[in-house]
């Protein structure tokens, strides 16, 4: 996959991820859970975080910026898998926690899956 290929993936798949935040972020049943609204917060981060380099078209920014921030969308994603139940057994909560792990693996395998570009001239180190 090229990596412009792998940017629009990203930012279509990342869409889905923002819709679990939306739903997360006006649950009440999270509202009185530290650890849970950092699910939310972390998925807005990650999003954040590669913004700015899609709009200013940067693409190796961007997939460096969701390289480097990707542990730490897949530690919340993993939590709230584990411990959704503890705040709803109501299957809203399991099916955007599905949701929230199927967006990382997605995002793994989208970057995995990046042919790195050609080195020109310019690029090459000394």
């Amino acid at each position: 996959m090229t990596p412009e290929a792998a940017v629009e993936r990203i930012n279509l798949i990342l869409a889905h991820a923002w819709m679990v935040r939306q739903f997360l972020k006006h649950a009440d049943e999270v509202q009185e859970d530290e650890e849970m609204l950092d699910v939310h917060r972390m998925i807005y981060d990650y999003s954040r975080a590669v913004e700015p380099a899609r709009m200013r078209g940067d693409v190796a920014d961007y997939l460096h910026r969701a390289r480097s921030k990707l542990s730490k969308l897949r530690k919340v994603a993993e939590f709230f898998a584990a411990n959704y139940q503890r705040v709803s057994m109501h299957t809203n909560f399991e099916m955007a926690a599905v949701s929230l792990k199927f967006v990382v693996q997605q995002i793994e395998e989208v970057l995995a899956s990046v042919t790195p570009p050609a080195r020109t001239a310019a690029s090459a180190l000394p």
